[in-house]
Protein backbone atom coordinates (compact mmCIF):
# COMPACT_ATOMS: atom_id res chain seq x y z
CA UNK A 1 0.00 0.00 0.00
CA UNK A 2 1.30 3.20 -1.05
CA UNK A 3 2.10 5.70 2.07
CA UNK A 4 0.38 9.35 1.89
CA UNK A 5 4.48 10.74 0.99
CA UNK A 6 4.29 8.58 -1.74
CA UNK A 7 1.27 9.53 -3.38
CA UNK A 8 2.23 12.80 -2.56
CA UNK A 9 5.63 12.87 -4.32
CA UNK A 10 3.50 11.17 -7.43
CA UNK A 11 1.31 14.43 -7.73
CA UNK A 12 4.30 16.42 -7.61
CA UNK A 13 5.85 14.46 -10.31
CA UNK A 14 3.45 14.56 -12.69
CA UNK A 15 2.98 18.37 -12.97
CA UNK A 16 6.21 19.12 -12.91
CA UNK A 17 6.46 16.80 -16.48
CA UNK A 18 3.39 19.11 -18.10
CA UNK A 19 5.24 21.89 -16.86
CA UNK A 20 8.35 20.58 -18.15
CA UNK A 21 6.57 19.57 -21.49
CA UNK A 22 4.65 23.28 -22.10
CA UNK A 23 7.89 24.82 -21.03
CA UNK A 24 9.68 22.84 -24.21
CA UNK A 25 7.71 24.19 -26.82
CA UNK A 26 7.93 27.82 -25.26
CA UNK A 27 11.40 27.18 -26.15
CA UNK A 28 11.29 25.38 -29.75
CA UNK A 29 9.20 28.71 -30.80
CA UNK A 30 11.81 31.03 -29.33
CA UNK A 31 14.66 28.97 -31.48
CA UNK A 32 12.72 29.61 -34.45
CA UNK A 33 12.13 33.03 -34.31
CA UNK A 34 15.85 33.03 -33.47
CA UNK A 35 16.56 30.97 -36.52
CA UNK A 36 18.49 27.39 -34.44
CA UNK A 37 17.14 24.49 -35.83
CA UNK A 38 15.03 22.49 -32.88
CA UNK A 39 17.03 19.55 -31.19
CA UNK A 40 16.49 16.17 -31.43
CA UNK A 41 13.29 14.85 -29.82
CA UNK A 42 10.99 17.95 -29.90
CA UNK A 43 8.92 18.64 -32.21
CA UNK A 44 9.00 21.46 -34.60
CA UNK A 45 6.75 24.54 -33.57
CA UNK A 46 5.98 27.14 -36.79
CA UNK A 47 5.26 30.35 -36.02
CA UNK A 48 5.30 33.68 -37.49
CA UNK A 49 7.62 36.54 -36.03
CA UNK A 50 5.16 38.01 -34.38
CA UNK A 51 3.08 35.24 -32.72
CA UNK A 52 7.30 34.18 -31.34
CA UNK A 53 7.15 36.91 -29.97
CA UNK A 54 3.76 37.24 -28.26
CA UNK A 55 4.82 33.72 -26.95
CA UNK A 56 8.28 34.97 -25.49
CA UNK A 57 6.22 37.88 -23.97
CA UNK A 58 3.67 36.02 -23.07
CA UNK A 59 3.09 35.83 -19.07
CA UNK A 60 1.76 32.20 -19.21
CA UNK A 61 5.20 30.33 -19.64
CA UNK A 62 6.24 32.57 -16.53
CA UNK A 63 3.27 32.17 -14.26
CA UNK A 64 3.33 28.17 -14.72
CA UNK A 65 6.44 27.85 -13.07
CA UNK A 66 5.24 29.92 -9.63
CA UNK A 67 2.31 27.55 -9.54
CA UNK A 68 4.35 24.13 -9.53
CA UNK A 69 6.74 25.43 -6.60
CA UNK A 70 3.96 25.80 -4.04
CA UNK A 71 3.28 22.41 -4.84
CA UNK A 72 6.60 21.04 -4.53
CA UNK A 73 7.53 22.68 -1.39
CA UNK A 74 4.24 21.29 0.40
CA UNK A 75 5.50 17.88 0.25
CA UNK A 76 7.19 17.16 3.46
CA UNK A 77 10.86 16.34 3.85
CA UNK A 78 10.07 13.17 5.14
CA UNK A 79 8.40 11.85 1.64
CA UNK A 80 12.40 13.36 0.36
CA UNK A 81 14.59 10.94 2.70
CA UNK A 82 12.27 8.15 2.27
CA UNK A 83 12.46 7.92 -1.45
CA UNK A 84 15.07 6.55 -3.57
CA UNK A 85 17.57 8.77 -4.96
CA UNK A 86 17.00 8.10 -7.99
CA UNK A 87 12.98 8.85 -7.43
CA UNK A 88 13.36 11.84 -5.94
CA UNK A 89 12.74 14.91 -7.42
CA UNK A 90 15.42 17.10 -8.92
CA UNK A 91 16.01 20.55 -7.40
CA UNK A 92 14.36 23.52 -8.40
CA UNK A 93 15.11 26.89 -8.32
CA UNK A 94 13.04 28.28 -4.74
CA UNK A 95 12.98 32.41 -6.73
CA UNK A 96 11.71 32.72 -10.15
CA UNK A 97 10.29 30.84 -12.66
CA UNK A 98 11.37 28.36 -15.48
CA UNK A 99 11.36 29.47 -18.51
CA UNK A 100 12.88 27.09 -20.56
CA UNK A 101 12.27 23.25 -21.04
CA UNK A 102 15.05 20.83 -19.57
CA UNK A 103 17.06 19.27 -22.15
CA UNK A 104 20.16 16.43 -22.50
CA UNK A 105 23.65 17.86 -21.10
CA UNK A 106 22.49 21.00 -21.24
CA UNK A 107 20.15 21.64 -18.22
CA UNK A 108 20.14 23.65 -15.61
CA UNK A 109 21.52 22.87 -12.39
CA UNK A 110 19.46 22.64 -8.78
CA UNK A 111 20.82 26.20 -7.42
CA UNK A 112 18.83 29.15 -6.32
CA UNK A 113 20.75 30.97 -9.32
CA UNK A 114 20.33 28.44 -12.68
CA UNK A 115 19.00 29.38 -15.28
CA UNK A 116 17.45 27.24 -17.95
CA UNK A 117 17.26 28.12 -21.84
CA UNK A 118 13.47 29.34 -21.30
CA UNK A 119 14.89 32.19 -19.72
CA UNK A 120 17.24 32.70 -22.34
CA UNK A 121 15.09 32.94 -24.92
CA UNK A 122 13.44 35.07 -23.73
CA UNK A 123 15.36 37.66 -23.76
CA UNK A 124 16.62 37.57 -27.11
CA UNK A 125 12.71 37.38 -28.35
CA UNK A 126 11.53 40.50 -26.01
CA UNK A 127 11.35 43.81 -27.76
CA UNK A 128 10.07 47.24 -26.73
CA UNK A 129 6.48 47.59 -28.66
CA UNK A 130 4.55 51.17 -27.76
CA UNK A 131 1.45 50.44 -25.31
CA UNK A 132 -2.10 49.84 -27.14
CA UNK A 133 -3.98 52.64 -26.32
CA UNK A 134 -7.66 52.38 -24.97
CA UNK A 135 -10.19 54.95 -24.66
CA UNK A 136 -12.13 55.17 -21.97
CA UNK A 137 -15.24 57.40 -21.60
CA UNK A 138 -14.92 60.26 -19.12
CA UNK A 139 -16.56 59.56 -16.18
CA UNK A 140 -20.02 61.44 -15.44
CA UNK A 141 -19.88 63.85 -13.46
CA UNK A 142 -22.69 64.77 -10.50
CA UNK A 143 -26.26 65.93 -11.57
CA UNK A 144 -27.22 69.27 -10.95
CA UNK A 145 -30.43 71.45 -11.16
CA UNK A 146 -30.91 73.12 -14.32
CA UNK A 147 -33.21 75.83 -15.30
CA UNK A 148 -35.78 73.42 -16.54
CA UNK A 149 -36.06 71.50 -13.46
CA UNK A 150 -36.52 74.87 -11.29
CA UNK A 151 -39.22 75.42 -13.95
CA UNK A 152 -40.80 71.79 -13.12
CA UNK A 153 -40.96 72.28 -8.89
CA UNK A 154 -42.00 76.16 -9.38
CA UNK A 155 -45.13 74.46 -11.76
CA UNK A 156 -45.83 71.65 -8.94
CA UNK A 157 -45.76 74.23 -6.70
CA UNK A 158 -48.19 76.61 -8.65
CA UNK A 159 -50.67 74.08 -9.74
CA UNK A 160 -50.83 71.35 -7.10
CA UNK A 161 -49.30 72.51 -3.93
CA UNK A 162 -51.14 75.90 -3.67
CA UNK A 163 -54.55 74.46 -5.10
CA UNK A 164 -54.10 71.61 -2.50
CA UNK A 165 -53.28 74.43 0.18
CA UNK A 166 -56.14 76.82 -0.86
CA UNK A 167 -58.70 73.79 -0.57
CA UNK A 168 -57.71 72.63 2.63
CA UNK A 169 -57.51 76.30 3.79
CA UNK A 170 -61.13 76.76 2.74
CA UNK A 171 -62.62 73.45 3.13
CA UNK A 172 -61.51 73.64 7.62
CA UNK A 173 -61.98 77.17 8.08
CA UNK A 174 -64.61 78.60 5.58
CA UNK A 175 -67.23 75.96 4.66
CA UNK A 176 -70.10 74.80 6.75
CA UNK A 177 -71.05 71.72 8.12
CA UNK A 178 -74.05 70.10 7.34
CA UNK A 179 -76.24 67.54 8.20
CA UNK A 180 -77.47 64.10 6.55
CA UNK A 181 -81.02 63.26 7.25
CA UNK A 182 -82.05 59.40 5.30
CA UNK A 183 -85.18 57.75 4.55
CA UNK A 184 -86.25 54.99 2.64
CA UNK A 185 -89.60 54.49 1.25
CA UNK A 186 -91.41 51.83 -1.62
CA UNK A 187 -94.85 52.13 -3.40
CA UNK A 188 -96.65 49.23 -2.46
CA UNK A 189 -100.08 47.77 -3.80
CA UNK A 190 -103.16 46.57 -1.20
CA UNK A 191 -102.67 42.79 -0.41
CA UNK A 192 -106.60 42.05 -0.08
CA UNK A 193 -108.31 40.31 -2.92
CA UNK A 194 -111.35 42.52 -4.95
CA UNK A 195 -114.11 41.08 -6.73
CA UNK A 196 -111.84 41.98 -10.12
CA UNK A 197 -108.97 39.61 -8.96
CA UNK A 198 -111.91 37.00 -8.31
CA UNK A 199 -113.21 37.05 -12.33
CA UNK A 200 -110.65 35.31 -13.50
CA UNK A 201 -110.19 37.65 -16.91
CA UNK A 202 -107.17 39.78 -15.63
CA UNK A 203 -109.29 42.91 -14.65
CA UNK A 204 -107.61 43.11 -11.37
CA UNK A 205 -104.43 43.47 -13.00
CA UNK A 206 -106.10 46.50 -15.57
CA UNK A 207 -107.18 48.17 -12.79
CA UNK A 208 -104.72 47.33 -10.13
CA UNK A 209 -101.97 48.86 -12.21
CA UNK A 210 -98.12 48.56 -11.40
CA UNK A 211 -96.20 49.21 -8.72
CA UNK A 212 -93.16 49.66 -10.32
CA UNK A 213 -94.53 52.34 -12.78
CA UNK A 214 -95.50 53.91 -9.81
CA UNK A 215 -91.47 54.00 -8.12
CA UNK A 216 -90.55 55.17 -11.80
CA UNK A 217 -93.22 58.35 -11.81
CA UNK A 218 -92.00 59.41 -8.26
CA UNK A 219 -88.29 58.91 -8.58
CA UNK A 220 -88.54 61.45 -11.62
CA UNK A 221 -91.05 63.50 -9.71
CA UNK A 222 -89.14 63.93 -6.67
CA UNK A 223 -86.58 65.46 -8.84
CA UNK A 224 -88.96 67.77 -10.52
CA UNK A 225 -89.83 71.52 -10.33
CA UNK A 226 -92.78 71.00 -8.35
CA UNK A 227 -91.15 68.83 -5.76
CA UNK A 228 -88.87 71.74 -5.10
CA UNK A 229 -91.64 74.17 -5.69
CA UNK A 230 -93.86 72.47 -3.08
CA UNK A 231 -90.81 72.21 -0.72
CA UNK A 232 -89.58 75.46 -0.94
CA UNK A 233 -93.34 76.73 -0.17
CA UNK A 234 -93.07 74.90 2.97
CA UNK A 235 -89.82 75.02 4.25
CA UNK A 236 -88.47 78.38 2.51
CA UNK A 237 -85.31 76.45 1.14
CA UNK A 238 -83.96 80.02 -0.22
CA UNK A 239 -83.62 81.78 3.38
CA UNK A 240 -82.07 78.52 4.64
CA UNK A 241 -79.52 77.51 2.40
CA UNK A 242 -78.83 81.16 1.75
CA UNK A 243 -77.67 81.81 5.55
CA UNK A 244 -73.83 81.32 4.65
CA UNK A 245 -73.94 84.09 1.72
CA UNK A 246 -71.44 84.82 0.85
CA UNK A 247 -68.72 84.00 2.72
CA UNK A 248 -69.38 80.18 1.85
CA UNK A 249 -70.09 80.52 -1.79
CA UNK A 250 -69.55 76.66 -2.59
CA UNK A 251 -71.47 74.75 -0.81
CA UNK A 252 -74.57 78.09 0.12
CA UNK A 253 -76.84 79.36 -2.53
CA UNK A 254 -77.66 82.93 -3.35
CA UNK A 255 -80.43 84.79 -1.73
CA UNK A 256 -81.80 85.94 -5.10
CA UNK A 257 -82.18 82.34 -6.83
CA UNK A 258 -84.54 81.60 -9.39
CA UNK A 259 -86.77 78.54 -9.60
CA UNK A 260 -84.27 77.13 -12.16
CA UNK A 261 -81.61 77.53 -9.87
CA UNK A 262 -82.44 76.42 -6.76
CA UNK A 263 -83.66 73.13 -9.21
CA UNK A 264 -79.93 72.65 -9.99
CA UNK A 265 -78.98 73.28 -6.25
CA UNK A 266 -81.75 70.91 -5.33
CA UNK A 267 -79.65 67.78 -7.10
CA UNK A 268 -77.00 68.63 -4.77
CA UNK A 269 -78.90 68.73 -1.13
CA UNK A 270 -81.15 65.65 -2.45
CA UNK A 271 -79.74 62.48 -3.26
CA UNK A 272 -82.06 60.08 -4.57
CA UNK A 273 -80.81 56.00 -4.74
CA UNK A 274 -83.70 53.49 -6.64
CA UNK A 275 -83.27 50.72 -7.24
CA UNK A 276 -85.51 49.65 -10.48
CA UNK A 277 -85.68 46.00 -9.59
CA UNK A 278 -86.97 46.43 -6.22
CA UNK A 279 -88.60 49.27 -6.51
CA UNK A 280 -86.96 51.13 -2.92
CA UNK A 281 -86.20 54.72 -2.93
CA UNK A 282 -83.93 56.03 -0.77
CA UNK A 283 -82.95 59.52 -0.03
CA UNK A 284 -80.26 61.86 1.90
CA UNK A 285 -81.38 65.24 2.13
CA UNK A 286 -78.46 67.66 3.65
CA UNK A 287 -78.77 71.13 5.49
CA UNK A 288 -77.39 73.45 7.64
CA UNK A 289 -79.15 72.18 11.16
CA UNK A 290 -80.37 68.33 11.77
CA UNK A 291 -83.62 69.86 12.56
CA UNK A 292 -84.00 70.98 8.98
CA UNK A 293 -82.82 68.14 7.11
CA UNK A 294 -85.44 65.95 8.67
CA UNK A 295 -88.41 68.39 8.32
CA UNK A 296 -87.34 68.26 4.63
CA UNK A 297 -87.20 64.43 4.26
CA UNK A 298 -90.52 64.09 5.85
CA UNK A 299 -91.61 67.19 3.53
CA UNK A 300 -90.88 64.74 0.23
CA UNK A 301 -92.35 61.68 1.94
CA UNK A 302 -95.84 63.25 2.28
CA UNK A 303 -95.43 65.57 -1.04
CA UNK A 304 -94.44 61.84 -2.44
CA UNK A 305 -97.90 60.22 -0.75
CA UNK A 306 -99.95 62.98 -2.11
CA UNK A 307 -98.55 62.83 -5.51
CA UNK A 308 -99.31 58.92 -5.29
CA UNK A 309 -102.62 59.57 -4.43
CA UNK A 310 -103.36 62.31 -6.90
CA UNK A 311 -102.23 59.46 -9.56
CA UNK A 312 -104.67 57.04 -7.97
CA UNK A 313 -107.47 59.20 -7.99
CA UNK A 314 -107.23 60.10 -11.38
CA UNK A 315 -106.74 56.89 -12.59
CA UNK A 316 -110.18 55.80 -10.60
CA UNK A 317 -111.65 58.48 -12.30
CA UNK A 318 -110.90 57.35 -15.77
CA UNK A 319 -111.76 53.93 -15.06
CA UNK A 320 -115.05 54.92 -13.71
CA UNK A 321 -115.72 57.17 -16.69
CA UNK A 322 -114.29 54.60 -19.11
CA UNK A 323 -116.53 51.92 -17.42
CA UNK A 324 -119.62 53.87 -17.48
CA UNK A 325 -119.10 54.62 -21.23
CA UNK A 326 -118.17 50.84 -22.19
CA UNK A 327 -121.78 49.86 -19.92
CA UNK A 328 -123.64 52.30 -22.23
CA UNK A 329 -121.74 51.13 -25.35
CA UNK A 330 -122.71 47.77 -24.77
CA UNK A 331 -126.46 48.19 -23.54
CA UNK A 332 -126.81 50.02 -26.93
CA UNK A 333 -125.57 47.05 -28.56
CA UNK A 334 -127.32 44.73 -27.15
CA UNK A 335 -130.68 46.71 -27.55
CA UNK A 336 -129.84 46.47 -31.18
CA UNK A 337 -129.16 43.16 -31.75
CA UNK A 338 -132.89 42.22 -29.48
CA UNK A 339 -134.76 44.18 -31.96
CA UNK A 340 -132.69 42.89 -34.64
CA UNK A 341 -134.12 39.63 -33.95
CA UNK A 342 -138.09 40.47 -33.21
CA UNK A 343 -137.82 42.40 -36.79
CA UNK A 344 -136.80 38.71 -38.04
CA UNK A 345 -139.69 37.12 -36.15
CA UNK A 346 -142.45 39.46 -37.09
CA UNK A 347 -141.25 39.28 -41.10
CA UNK A 348 -141.07 35.55 -41.31
CA UNK A 349 -143.97 34.54 -38.79
CA UNK A 350 -141.13 32.19 -36.95
CA UNK A 351 -140.25 32.38 -33.88
CA UNK A 352 -137.17 29.94 -33.79
CA UNK A 353 -136.31 28.74 -37.52
CA UNK A 354 -134.77 25.27 -35.56
CA UNK A 355 -138.01 24.73 -33.86
CA UNK A 356 -139.94 24.85 -36.75
CA UNK A 357 -137.43 22.44 -38.61
CA UNK A 358 -137.79 20.41 -35.26
CA UNK A 359 -141.59 20.06 -36.48
CA UNK A 360 -141.07 19.60 -40.10
CA UNK A 361 -139.03 16.24 -39.46
CA UNK A 362 -141.52 15.77 -36.82
CA UNK A 363 -144.27 15.55 -39.61
CA UNK A 364 -141.78 12.87 -41.45
CA UNK A 365 -141.46 10.95 -38.23
CA UNK A 366 -144.97 10.98 -37.97
CA UNK A 367 -145.68 9.42 -41.57
CA UNK A 368 -143.34 7.04 -40.90
CA UNK A 369 -144.76 5.87 -37.82
CA UNK A 370 -147.84 5.83 -39.82
CA UNK A 371 -145.86 3.55 -42.65
CA UNK A 372 -145.06 1.60 -39.79
CA UNK A 373 -148.42 1.10 -38.78
CA UNK A 374 -150.39 0.78 -42.06
CA UNK A 375 -147.69 -1.70 -43.14
CA UNK A 376 -148.96 -3.80 -39.76
CA UNK A 377 -152.55 -3.48 -40.66
CA UNK A 378 -151.67 -5.21 -43.75
CA UNK A 379 -149.92 -8.00 -42.52
CA UNK A 380 -152.77 -8.72 -40.45
CA UNK A 381 -155.30 -8.70 -43.27
CA UNK A 382 -153.20 -11.12 -45.57
CA UNK A 383 -153.32 -13.82 -42.77
CA UNK A 384 -157.19 -13.19 -42.17
CA UNK A 385 -158.63 -12.91 -46.10
CA UNK A 386 -157.41 -13.47 -49.54
CA UNK A 387 -155.14 -10.83 -51.70
CA UNK A 388 -158.95 -10.34 -53.46
CA UNK A 389 -160.52 -8.37 -50.73
CA UNK A 390 -160.98 -4.91 -51.25
CA UNK A 391 -159.80 -4.38 -48.04
CA UNK A 392 -155.93 -5.67 -48.73
CA UNK A 393 -156.56 -3.40 -52.13
CA UNK A 394 -157.60 -0.41 -49.55
CA UNK A 395 -154.52 -1.14 -47.27
CA UNK A 396 -151.93 -1.51 -50.06
CA UNK A 397 -153.32 2.25 -51.31
CA UNK A 398 -152.96 3.57 -48.26
CA UNK A 399 -149.04 2.21 -47.64
CA UNK A 400 -148.29 3.65 -50.93
CA UNK A 401 -149.66 6.97 -50.43
CA UNK A 402 -147.58 7.33 -47.11
CA UNK A 403 -144.32 6.24 -48.84
CA UNK A 404 -144.65 9.08 -51.44
CA UNK A 405 -145.84 11.58 -48.98
CA UNK A 406 -142.21 10.96 -46.60
CA UNK A 407 -140.24 11.16 -49.68
CA UNK A 408 -141.94 14.62 -50.70
CA UNK A 409 -141.44 15.95 -47.36
CA UNK A 410 -137.73 14.99 -46.98
CA UNK A 411 -137.33 16.19 -50.05
CA UNK A 412 -138.69 19.97 -49.15
CA UNK A 413 -136.82 19.86 -45.73
CA UNK A 414 -133.44 18.75 -47.83
CA UNK A 415 -133.65 20.97 -51.00
CA UNK A 416 -135.65 23.93 -49.06
CA UNK A 417 -137.89 24.33 -51.39
CA UNK A 418 -140.46 25.74 -48.71
CA UNK A 419 -140.39 29.27 -48.74
CA UNK A 420 -141.66 31.79 -46.13
CA UNK A 421 -142.45 36.02 -47.75
CA UNK A 422 -140.41 34.65 -50.84
CA UNK A 423 -137.32 33.69 -49.27
CA UNK A 424 -135.90 30.11 -49.22
CA UNK A 425 -135.54 28.12 -45.94
CA UNK A 426 -131.92 27.80 -45.21
CA UNK A 427 -131.42 31.61 -45.89
CA UNK A 428 -133.76 32.38 -43.24
CA UNK A 429 -132.31 29.56 -41.11
CA UNK A 430 -128.75 31.32 -41.70
CA UNK A 431 -130.14 34.94 -41.01
CA UNK A 432 -131.50 33.90 -38.16
CA UNK A 433 -128.58 31.97 -36.75
CA UNK A 434 -126.45 35.18 -37.82
CA UNK A 435 -128.87 37.35 -35.43
CA UNK A 436 -128.67 34.81 -32.46
CA UNK A 437 -124.93 35.38 -32.46
CA UNK A 438 -124.90 38.91 -32.15
CA UNK A 439 -127.27 38.67 -29.90
CA UNK A 440 -125.06 36.68 -27.22
CA UNK A 441 -122.15 38.79 -27.78
CA UNK A 442 -123.96 41.70 -26.97
CA UNK A 443 -125.07 40.06 -23.63
CA UNK A 444 -122.00 38.96 -22.90
CA UNK A 445 -120.21 42.27 -23.15
CA UNK A 446 -122.95 44.07 -21.20
CA UNK A 447 -121.88 41.76 -18.49
CA UNK A 448 -118.79 42.25 -18.46
CA UNK A 449 -119.11 46.17 -18.66
CA UNK A 450 -121.47 45.80 -16.01
CA UNK A 451 -118.65 43.65 -13.86
CA UNK A 452 -115.87 46.44 -14.63
CA UNK A 453 -118.38 49.29 -13.41
CA UNK A 454 -119.21 47.44 -10.65
CA UNK A 455 -115.20 47.05 -10.13
CA UNK A 456 -114.47 50.41 -10.70
CA UNK A 457 -117.43 51.68 -8.33
CA UNK A 458 -115.40 49.33 -5.91
CA UNK A 459 -111.80 50.75 -6.04
CA UNK A 460 -113.26 54.26 -5.85
CA UNK A 461 -113.76 53.58 -2.65
CA UNK A 462 -110.27 52.77 -1.50
CA UNK A 463 -106.68 53.29 -2.09
CA UNK A 464 -105.13 50.71 -3.85
CA UNK A 465 -102.05 52.35 -3.87
CA UNK A 466 -100.20 53.79 -0.76
CA UNK A 467 -96.06 54.51 0.37
CA UNK A 468 -94.64 52.79 2.73
CA UNK A 469 -91.57 54.54 4.63
CA UNK A 470 -89.17 51.47 5.29
CA UNK A 471 -86.77 53.92 6.77
CA UNK A 472 -88.17 56.85 9.06
CA UNK A 473 -86.55 60.56 8.27
CA UNK A 474 -83.25 60.13 10.94
CA UNK A 475 -82.54 63.02 12.73
CA UNK A 476 -78.87 63.23 12.78
CA UNK A 477 -76.61 64.31 15.62
CA UNK A 478 -73.40 64.94 13.76
CA UNK A 479 -72.25 66.70 10.71
CA UNK A 480 -70.70 64.81 8.03
CA UNK A 481 -70.39 66.59 5.21
CA UNK A 482 -68.86 67.98 3.55
CA UNK A 483 -66.26 65.43 3.34
CA UNK A 484 -63.30 66.68 3.38
CA UNK A 485 -60.77 64.59 2.91
CA UNK A 486 -62.92 63.12 0.30
CA UNK A 487 -63.08 66.43 -1.35
CA UNK A 488 -59.02 67.43 -0.68
CA UNK A 489 -57.88 63.76 -2.34
CA UNK A 490 -60.01 64.43 -5.15
CA UNK A 491 -58.67 68.37 -5.55
CA UNK A 492 -55.00 66.71 -5.41
CA UNK A 493 -55.57 63.57 -7.88
CA UNK A 494 -57.17 66.37 -10.68
CA UNK A 495 -54.19 69.14 -9.89
CA UNK A 496 -51.61 65.97 -10.05
CA UNK A 497 -53.16 64.53 -12.93
CA UNK A 498 -53.28 67.58 -14.86
CA UNK A 499 -49.89 68.75 -14.00
CA UNK A 500 -48.93 65.33 -15.46
CA UNK A 501 -50.24 66.30 -18.80
CA UNK A 502 -48.92 69.81 -19.10
CA UNK A 503 -45.41 68.39 -18.14
CA UNK A 504 -45.61 65.68 -20.83
CA UNK A 505 -46.87 68.29 -23.48
CA UNK A 506 -43.81 70.66 -22.81
CA UNK A 507 -41.50 67.50 -22.84
CA UNK A 508 -42.73 66.05 -25.68
CA UNK A 509 -42.70 69.44 -27.57
CA UNK A 510 -38.78 70.65 -26.33
CA UNK A 511 -37.75 66.92 -27.69
CA UNK A 512 -39.40 67.42 -31.15
CA UNK A 513 -37.34 70.76 -31.87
Amino acid sequence: MRTGNQIAYGWCKSLEDKVNSDTSITGAAQNDADGTAPRKGMRKFQAPQAASRDVAQAPGAEAAEPSVQPAIEEAPDTAKSNEPPQNRPRNRPQNGPQNGPRQKGKGPKAGPGAKGPGAKGKGKGKQNLPPKVVEIAPMATNAGMRRRHWGLVLSALALIVAPLLVSAWYLWAVSTDQYASTVGFTVRQEGGSSSADLLGNGLGDLFGGSSTSDADILYEFIQSQEMVSRIDDRFDLRGHYAQPWPDDVIFAIWPDATIEELVWYWSRIVRVSYDQGSGLIELRVLAFDAKTAQAIGTGIVEESQNMINALNDQARDDLLRYAQRDLEVSLRRLKDAREALILFRTRTQIVDPATDLQGRLGVVNNLQAQLAQALIDLDVLLDQSSENDPRVKQARRTIEVIKNRIVIERENVASGDITVGGEDYPTLLAEFEGLVVDREFAEEGYRAALTALDVARNNAGRQSRYLEAYVRPTLPQSSEFPRRWVLLGMIGLFVGLIWSILALIYYSIRDSR
